[in-house]
C-alpha cells in the first residue's frame, strides 16, 4: 500500500460484537488515502477480521492497556496524520474529509491539531447529546483548564486528528494510566500543540451495556489522584477550573455511590473556589428542579378506552 496520508487507529480489547462497527465506519470515510491499524490488546479470542489492503491487525500479547495499544498504533501508523477511534464508537463518513481539509488550509506555524463534534446516540440511532469543541485552543494553554466558551465542550477529545510526529514527541500516550488517559494526554498535547474545533458532528459514541474502564469506580478514583498529581502545576495556575473539575469528580464519585469519597471532593472543591462552586452548585440545583416540575407537569397517557 502506498503510504497513506491518514492513519485511524483502533485499540480494542474482547469487543468483537462492536469492533466490525468501528472498523467499518472507517473504512467507509470519504477521504480515500488512509489506513486502518486495529491494535489487539490480547483479546480471547485474537480479533478476525475480513481481509483488506486498507487494514492491518496489530496483536499485543501480554496487553498493554488502552493507552499503551495506542502508542504501539501509533509506533506502527505509516500516515502523516493520526487519529484514534475507540472500538465501541464509530466515525461518521466525513470525519477524515473534513479534518484533513482544515489541517491542510491552516497556515504554516505552530504543530496543529483539530478537533470536531461529537453525538451520543442510543442502540437505535437516537441522538441523546450533542457536544462542540472549543473554537481554538492556542499552542501553550491547558485545554479544559482554561476558561470555557459559551456552548462549547473540551469532551470532544475521541475526535481529535494530529500530526503523528507531535504525538512521539510528547512522549504519546501514559501507559501508568487505564482511566482519564485523554485527560492526561490533552494537558501534554495543548501546551504542544494548538488545537482548532469544526462546528460540524463527525463522530458517535455508541451506548451499550457492555464494561468500561470509565465504569470502574477505585480506578476512576485511583486515575483522579494520579492525573492532579502529575500535573498539579497546571491545575494550581487554573484555581476555578481546578475547583470546577473536583467538583465535577465528586458529582460522579456520588452518582457512583462513593459517598466517602464524594464528600471529601465536595470539600476540597469548596476550599480551591467557594464562589464558582457555590454558583455551580446553585445552577445545578436550579436545573433539576426544573426538570422535576417539567416531569410533574407532563399529562400522563389516556389509557384506551375498555
Amino acid at each position: 500500500m502506498v503510504q497513506p496520508q491518514l492513519s485511524v487507529i483502533i485499540p480494542t480489547h474482547n469487543r468483537p460484537h462492536l469492533l466490525p462497527l468501528a472498523v467499518r465506519s472507517a473504512l467507509q470515510q470519504t477521504y480515500c488515502d488512509l489506513e486502518v491499524v486495529v491494535v489487539d490488546d490480547a483479546s480471547d479470542p485474537p480479533v478476525q477480521l475480513p481481509d483488506d489492503p486498507r487494514v492491518r491487525i496489530i496483536r499485543l500479547d501480554p496487553g498493554r492497556g488502552g493507552a499503551g495499544a495506542r502508542n504501539a498504533g501509533t509506533e506502527a501508523a505509516r500516515g502523516r496524520w493520526v487519529t484514534y477511534l475507540d472500538d465501541d464508537d464509530v466515525l461518521l463518513p466525513h470525519m477524515a474529509a473534513v479534518s484533513i481539509a482544515a489541517l491542510e488550509s491552516a497556515p504554516p506555524g505552530s504543530p496543529l491539531g483539530v478537533l470536531s463534534g461529537l453525538s451520543k446516540v442510543d442502540a437505535r440511532g437516537k441522538v441523546l447529546l450533542t457536544r462542540l469543541p472549543p473554537s481554538r485552543c492556542p499552542r501553550g494553554g491547558h485545554f479544559f483548564l482554561e476558561d470555557p466558551e459559551p456552548r462549547r465542550s473540551p469532551h470532544t477529545k475521541q475526535t481529535l486528528v494530529v500530526e503523528r510526529e507531535v504525538v512521539l514527541a510528547i512522549g504519546g500516550w501514559d501507559e501508568t494510566f487505564r482511566s482519564r488517559v485523554h485527560s492526561e494526554f490533552f494537558l501534554r498535547l495543548n501546551p504542544a500543540c494548538t488545537l482548532i474545533g469544526l462546528p460540524t458532528v463527525t463522530y458517535h459514541l455508541l451506548t451499550h451495556t457492555g464494561t468500561r474502564v470509565s465504569g470502574n469506580p477505585k480506578l476512576r478514583q485511583e486515575s483522579f489522584n494520579r492525573l492532579i498529581d502529575k500535573h498539579r502545576a497546571a491545575f494550581e495556575a487554573h484555581p476555578k477550573m481546578f475547583a470546577e473539575f473536583v467538583y465535577k469528580h465528586a458529582q460522579t464519585s456520588y452518582q457512583m455511590g462513593q459517598t466517602g469519597a464524594a464528600l471529601t471532593h465536595w470539600l476540597w472543591a469548596l476550599r480551591l473556589h467557594p464562589r464558582h462552586v457555590g454558583a455551580i452548585a446553585v445552577y445545578s440545583a436550579i436545573a433539576q428542579l426544573k426538570q422535576s416540575l417539567r416531569r410533574v407537569a407532563t399529562p400522563t397517557q389516556a389509557l384506551p378506552p375498555a
